[in-house]
């Protein structure tokens, strides 16, 4: 009988250009968290960053494109819980393994969403729909991860050394220039992001389903070798 698989929903395979730098940093924090703070109150904590993200776009668009600094911030507040919620819970043995995995990511695409709605309400209106269809591509990658890890039991979430701490970096550049320069940039960097992510998208969803179609092929294998095996002993 073959032995069941082990939940891996808590071990990404693969890492990012700052993967590295992080887990060194990760283990050097993790001893000084209070104790009252749990896992959970880290992985919730999203939700708070998240909501004002969509108000900091909501003053920027009414006041000051300076609010986006509130974004900024709040940016990077998601990034140091995100990346020390699960470490924490593995550091304490809390056991919260599946719920983390599901709410940790779940948040994570209600964190994206925050941030393209704070972006609503500040590009023009015609410009809007560019907002819809990049949710879409980005959203790809997170279904893509999803999908990938149920048929392998391997959860990735970085590709071509660029993940979740990359694409923060990459919002928190978009809102210093939408401070410095306004809204002039806009013509050109939401086709360019759009493309560059759909093009990405496919590229990663071609490799996935050739890696998973050979994990196939090989367990086809695997399984004949074994029938022919028996039947030669009948």
């Amino acid at each position: 009988m073959r032995k069941k698989q082990t939940f891996a929903g808590d071990k990404k395979k693969g890492g990012s250009i700052l993967y590295n730098w992080e887990q060194k940093m990760v283990g050097k924090v993790l001893p000084y968290i209070p104790k009252r703070i749990e896992t959970y109150h880290l992985t919730y904590s999203t939700m708070i960053w998240s909501s004002l993200i969509v108000f900091s776009g909501f003053l920027s668009a009414k006041y000051s494109l300076n609010w986006l600094w509130l974004s900024s911030v709040m940016i990077v507040f998601q990034y140091i819980t995100d990346l020390l919620d699960g470490k924490l819970g593995k550091y304490r043995n809390t056991g919260l393994i599946k719920w983390g995995y599901y709410m940790d990511h779940f948040l994570d695409y209600f964190f994206l969403c925050s941030i393209l709605i704070s972006y609503s309400f500040i590009i023009p209106q015609e410009k809007e729909i560019m907002l819809f269809f990049i949710l879409a591509i980005l959203g790809g990658y997170m279904v893509n991860s999803y999908l990938a890890f149920a048929a392998t039991n391997e959860f990735k979430i970085s590709y071509l050394k660029i993940g979740p701490t990359e694409v923060r970096i990459l919002f928190i550049v978009i809102n210093t220039l939408f401070i410095v320069f306004g809204k002039t940039y806009l013509a050109f960097t939401l086709p360019a992001s759009l493309i560059l992510s759909t093009a990405g998208l496919i590229f990663v969803v071609y490799r996935t389903q050739k890696y998973i179609w050979r994990l196939d092929m090989e367990e086809k294998t695997r399984l004949s070798s074994r029938s022919g095996r028996t039947g030669g002993g009948l």
